[in-house]
């Protein structure tokens, strides 16, 4: 198989399942390098209020306009240096240059590396301040304030006082990370990356395109232009 038709099967196999709320009955195994694949996934009976919270959590990372041609998925770890990197560098010029103007939408999925033992409790912060609606708040402090938390042995009251700074409801916060009331949509991110031959971050799909490492902006402006050019000379 051509890496072209692998990074669209990556992109499609993302985009049909990104709200799907499936899970797999058996997780996958957080402590290999990433490329063992889980079990299939049977989905987990919930109750509609379960559901409903889930799909809140889901949707809230997800930005841009509904009807952007182009969808950006960034496959990335809260914990990953050079995700953080990316962050700093390059998230803030994207966001307003294909995001914001509506050229793009954007979604982040979750890929806590096994190395990163705090990885995982991050990821758990963000998608529970997404209850809120708060998604993008936390994405942002996680990141801006990375050297703060990534080695400490709790980070819980860390992210607590950053979710506070952030306009979040930190106790609405941490008692949802407490439930383990995400943990199955970033289980769901996870297997879904592994099955998908993801194994690093930050990892992002581009259209039919997978960009691995923290590129800089040119690159995506150059992706993002030749999927423009492709589409507009495909028109009738």
């Amino acid at each position: 198989m051509s890496s072209r038709t692998r990074s669209a099967d990556a992109h499609l196999a993302f985009m049909l399942v990104f709200i799907s709320l499936a899970c797999s009955s058996t997780e996958a195994e957080r402590g290999n390098s990433g490329t063992k694949e889980s079990a299939p996934s049977t989905g987990v009976a919930r109750s509609a209020a379960t559901t409903t919270l889930l799909e809140l959590a889901d949707s809230a990372r997800i930005q841009g306009r509904a009807a952007a041609p182009i969808w950006i998925v960034e496959i990335s770890d809260f914990q990953c240096p050079y995700c953080a990197e990316w962050h700093e560098r390059t998230y803030g010029q994207l966001k307003r240059e294909f995001i914001d103007s509506g050229k793009a939408r954007f979604a982040y999925v979750n890929l806590p590396l096994p190395s990163h033992g705090n990885a995982w409790p991050a990821a758990s912060a963000a998608m529970c301040a997404g209850l809120q609606g708060k998604f993008w708040e936390m994405h942002d402090a996680l990141f801006s304030e990375q050297l703060s938390w990534a080695s400490e042995a709790t980070p819980g009251p860390l992210f607590e006082r950053m979710a506070s700074k952030a306009g979040i409801d930190a106790s609405a916060m941490s008692a949802c990370m407490a439930s383990k009331q995400v943990q199955p949509l970033i289980q769901a991110d996870y297997d879904r990356a592994v099955q998908g031959g993801i194994n690093s971050t930050p990892t992002f799909l581009v259209g039919g395109v997978t960009l691995s490492g923290a590129h800089p902006i040119e690159n995506f402006r150059r992706v993002i232009d030749s999927l423009t050019t492709a589409a507009a000379s495909r028109a009738p």
